[in-house]
């Protein structure tokens, strides 16, 4: 197994470093960081997959427009996941499986361009996003992006009525699930809050676990540092919370995981750029751990990927 992380769609908003935490100036600096995995038997699998080559080409109506005027992402058809495929060797047709966080449209907008994948997701999201109930939910739910919905394959991951799952645990997050069609090195970790059926997805790689925590949380500050956001950015994340409430209690449930000395993981979210850099220096060196702050490299420069 190989992983490569890629920025599928830079977020250039302005607010420098009440955005990021970090960048001086007016810009800011976000990412959309997803995976690219090969796998022995099961092809290439995407986790999540940015913007799409269609999104770039026609934002609006696709792509909500006051979220654009907020995020300000740099569409470039050569970020896309499908062009960074082919840059790599690949063709579209090797991505057998999609695995997704979520299917807000910065996450959601390259599935139509692998129409012969196999899409996961979570039941709750699933029902969620096909309702887009709200002015909320029908701006972040594009179908436009999705494609042929018939591929795919949903995971129940709601809890009990008692708050007990009947799925497995990892690290002490409950209710983790298996992803049918693929190795158990895969799994769906229910994190629910920012949508209602949001899930981190768990892989086991060469270098051990590592956790996409997806949008659980979108400043690293907020798992591995002192629990606070840049305000700028803090209030985007509850403006797009589905249940604020639960989105807390994810959050929490996942700093209390890091917090235990056995929780031998490494945990990312999408949007930040410092993770983005440390997990891509990780994956191809040979030694060391992820860092959970600012690392030598600043955040003001362009990332990899």
């Amino acid at each position: 197994m190989k992983i490569h992380h890629l920025d599928l769609g830079p977020l250039r908003p302005l607010g420098g470093r009440l955005m990021d935490g970090i960048t001086p100036g007016a810009v800011a600096r976000l990412t959309c960081h997803c995976l690219l995995i090969e796998t022995d038997h099961h092809g290439l699998v995407l986790v999540d997959t940015g913007f799409g080559l269609r999104d770039t080409m026609r934002p609006v109506p696709r792509l909500p427009a006051w979220n654009l005027a907020l995020l300000r992402p740099r569409l470039d058809p050569e970020r896309t996941a499908i062009r960074r495929l082919k840059r790599l060797g690949f063709a579209p047709n090797d991505v057998q499986h999609i695995v997704m966080t979520h299917l807000d449209f910065d996450h959601a907008g390259g599935l139509v361009d692998f129409p012969h994948a196999v899409v996961h997701l979570t039941a709750p999201e699933a029902e969620a996003a096909t309702e887009r109930r709200g002015i909320i939910g029908r701006a972040r739910w594009r179908p436009a992006q999705w494609g042929d919905t018939s591929r795919w394959h949903t995971v129940e991951t709601r809890l009990g009525s008692r708050g007990r799952g009947s799925g497995e645990t990892l690290f002490g997050l409950r209710n983790v699930r298996e992803i049918a069609g693929l190795p158990e090195e895969f799994l769906f970790v229910p994190l629910p809050g920012h949508t209602p059926g949001h899930a981190g997805v768990a892989v086991k790689g060469p270098r051990g676990w590592l956790l996409h925590a997806g949008d659980t949380y979108f400043n690293r500050a907020e798992a591995h540092g002192d629990g606070a956001a840049p305000p700028l950015l803090a209030a985007y994340e509850r403006m797009m919370a589905a249940d604020v409430a639960a989105q807390h209690d994810s959050l929490a449930r996942l700093r209390q995981m890091l917090a235990a000395p056995d929780a031998d993981i490494a945990v990312f979210c999408t949007h930040d750029a410092v993770e983005f850099v440390a997990m891509a220096a990780w994956s191809e060196g040979d030694g060391g751990a992820v860092a959970a702050g600012p690392v030598s490299q600043p955040a003001s420069q362009e990332t990899a990927g």
